[in-house]
């Protein structure tokens, strides 16, 4: 009976996989396939559960509704417009760096923000349209910038840095994990940058592309105030972010925990950046505040309807996937990877990634399990994590299921598919990479 229902749910991930690669509204297939499997799994419920849970997951739905509510400001104040007119000077000298660049700043972003939709929606809100506006087609600008969202794979919050330092490693500094992934890390985010920036060359995607959908304002001259409005939500959580990480530990005179650079301030949510940068939007151009706020609450229930609206029908297909015991048996096949475990290590937690949009499930699943062992395979505990971490990240970074790409799918106004089929190669050539430095060079 389980094994018949493994294999319905993998005909079924087929089917929606069909369905997606041609077109079809993303919701539908989604909101079908995990139903589906949760039906004939006779676990309906689990199918219902994941709707509701991430109908109300603050974790996204905050940063998300408020980005695209500030986004919305943005426009109304037309400080995007200013920004854009500002940098277009720039950009006729050097359009070439912008496609590559888009995804180089992501990936810098996303150290001290960690979040990979949080850094999407905070990036992509800025990046996005500028590069439309520089006559770049959305899916490749949507995609410039998601090639760049596994740069947390250098910061010492990560989940997976921690698990490998603590767990795997009997508790070494998780500085020493993160050296060992610098430079693999780095020279993934390069290929992925600079094959989405080939993809838009030989497509004639990366200049030309003009309309009216997905323009701004037309200005005559930039006025430099307004221009630095749309960049000052990131500056400030750089800054905080970096700021707190410059003092692990450190404690007042009185012996009271240090609570940032900011007295009270530990750190600043992405929502809360969002809404200074929408209040500063509106002082310095003196717009209406009835328009203001109408506008940026305008924004969030816009991109609940339709970023949101694919989150929660991921969740179900997720659902659906757990209810058939998919993921249970391809984590079952990663324990058991035997002499292949550092080829498992690589494509397996890559590939569960892409089906299930996280690829937090598959690497934690093989490093508690495999990576232990991985003196028996020919590798370093070290070496076997980090490559099943970043393989996870690739493998994120490659699915159209992901909370990320959903995000910049809703900026640029295209299908998540559209972008996955622009990262993905990238992100394939950067896993043989990788394989190759940890198995055989490190």
């Amino acid at each position: 009976m389980e094994t018949m229902l493994l294999w319905a749910g993998i005909a079924i991930v087929g089917v929606a996989v069909y369905f997606l690669v041609k077109g079809a509204e993303t919701r539908l297939v989604l909101l079908t396939a995990g139903f589906a499997m949760a039906i004939i799994s006779m676990k309906p419920m689990l199918a219902f559960k994941a709707f509701s849970d991430r109908m109300v997951y603050g974790g996204l739905i905050e940063p998300i509704l408020s980005v695209m509510g500030f986004a919305y400001v943005m426009k109304l104040t037309k400080c995007d417009a200013h920004l854009i007119h500002l940098l277009a000077g720039g950009l006729s000298k050097a359009k070439w760096l912008l496609v590559p660049g888009a995804g180089i700043v992501t990936a810098i972003i996303n150290v001290p923000l960690t979040s990979a939709a949080g850094v999407s929606a905070a990036v992509g809100a800025i990046l996005i349209p500028l590069l439309i506006s520089a006559g770049v087609r959305p899916a490749l600008a949507a995609a410039a910038v998601f090639t760049g969202t596994f740069g947390s794979m250098l910061s010492p919050g990560n989940t997976h840095n921690v698990f490998i330092a603590e767990k795997l490693l009997g508790g070494v500094p998780v500085m020493d994990v993160i050296a060992v992934e610098f430079w693999p890390t780095v020279i993934a985010v390069l290929i992925g940058a600079f094959t989405v920036t080939a993809i838009g060359i030989i497509f004639k995607e990366n200049k030309g592309f003009v309309s009216d959908e997905y323009g701004v304002a037309k200005i005559e001259k930039s006025n430099l105030l307004f221009a630095i409005i749309p960049l000052l939500p990131i500056v400030i959580l750089v800054v905080v972010a970096m700021m707190n990480q410059s003092y692990p530990g450190k404690a007042y005179p009185d012996g009271t925990a240090y609570e940032g650079w900011l007295v009270g301030v530990k750190s600043i949510r992405i929502s809360h950046s969002m809404l200074i940068g929408a209040f500063l939007g509106m002082l310095v151009t003196r717009t209406s505040p009835t328009k203001t706020v109408d506008q940026f609450f305008r924004g969030t229930g816009d991109v609940y309807a339709s970023v949101m609206g694919i989150i929660i029908a991921a969740a179900v297909f997720v659902g659906g996937l757990n209810a058939c015991g998919v993921v249970a048996a391809f984590n079952d096949m990663l324990r058991n990877a035997g002499d292949l475990a550092k080829y498992a290590a690589t494509w397996g937690p890559m590939i569960l990634a892409i089906v299930v949009g996280s690829g937090d499930a598959a690497t934690l699943a093989f490093n508690e399990a495999v990576s232990p062992h991985a003196a028996d395979f020919g590798m370093s505990v070290m070496n076997m994590g980090s490559l099943a971490n970043l393989a996870g990240a690739l493998g994120r970074t490659a699915s159209p299921l992901a909370g990320g790409i959903i995000v910049c799918a809703g900026i640029a106004k295209v299908s998540t598919m559209e972008i996955a089929k622009r990262t993905a190669p990238g992100m394939f050539i950067a896993s043989v990479v990788a394989l190759i430095w940890f198995a055989y060079i490190a």
